[in-house]
């Protein structure tokens, strides 16, 4: 019996895995160990079919010489995860209104803006639960500017973290009146006000690429949470310095609970605040 439907069976070898996750750190500095063979050649398959190639290598070969850039992005946003919630981490915010601010207002001798940047932006939540705080928390809010950039490499995710709208999961542990307050219940969903939204600036930007960073400069706080485990040691190393040229002196940074730049470099100060372990660039760095 003769059929129309497509049979061929896509098969990714292990000499294109090895291929592919090569080509895939170099251009995200992302390191797929081979533990994650199976989420990463399920995606592979995915654009496989969708872009209509035959196999493994002409899909390759398309998506390192397509001029666009087009097909890489798609593909980099199936291969990254944005699993996150709102206030997540929370004691790192509490650290920031009680501790971190107060430094940083106190050597301020300008009225520029106290800068803080969020990277992995991921869905949004991280870049607004800053905001919530800061507006909850911290009286300093009616004295100081304050701007927040959030970044991601999944221009997806960025999407969506500029359309504001989540899940009762995503918004499961916060307070019941900062939920009324900023939220909107839209069917199932929550709907973030367009104020919250507007106080977001969300970005597009692969950490490993210089290009996309060297313009991130003078921050007083970076949060690069739970990315960093996704990298090896030269792109931990890496980013380290790139956070580090990024920061002002005496800027802070904040990692996640698993993650310790005390393992990655040597160029920052361990601050022990009472509410969490951050990383300072000393004063007189440049």
């Amino acid at each position: 019996m003769k059929t129309d439907a497509k049979m061929t069976q896509i098969d990714i070898t292990d000499g294109d895995f090895e291929k592919f996750r090569e080509y895939f750190y170099r251009k995200t500095g992302i390191s797929f160990e081979s533990s994650k063979r199976y989420f990463v050649d399920k995606r592979l398959v995915e654009r496989i079919e969708a872009t209509n190639s035959e196999t493994f290598r002409s899909y390759f070969t398309m998506l390192r010489f397509q001029a666009s850039g087009e097909e890489l992005q798609l593909l980099t946003n199936l291969m990254t995860v944005n699993e996150t919630y709102f206030v997540r981490e929370e004691y790192q915010f509490q650290c920031l209104i009680n501790s971190m601010l107060p430094e940083i207002i106190k050597r301020k001798t300008d009225q520029k803006p106290i800068r803080i940047w969020c990277i992995p932006s991921s869905s949004g939540e991280e870049p607004y639960s800053v905001v919530m705080y800061l507006l909850e928390r911290w009286a300093g809010i009616n004295q100081w500017d304050v701007e927040i950039i959030s970044s991601d490499i999944d221009t997806g995710i960025l999407q969506k973290a500029r359309a504001g709208r989540y899940s009762a999961r995503s918004v499961q542990y916060l307070p019941s009146h900062w939920l009324t307050k900023y939220f909107t219940k839209t069917g199932d969903d929550y709907q973030i006000c367009q104020n919250l939204r507007e106080a977001v600036e969300f970005t597009r930007v692969n950490l490993s690429e210089p290009a996309d960073t060297r313009p991130y400069r003078n921050f007083d706080v970076i949060f690069c949470r739970n990315l960093l485990i996704y990298f090896d040691d030269v792109s931990r190393k890496a980013a380290a310095e790139t956070f580090f040229d990024a920061l002002n002196p005496g800027g802070f940074l904040c990692l996640g609970h698993s993650e310790s730049m005390s393992r990655i470099s040597s160029l920052y100060k361990v601050r022990k605040f009472p509410e969490a372990i951050v990383y300072q660039k000393s004063l007189e760095a440049k």
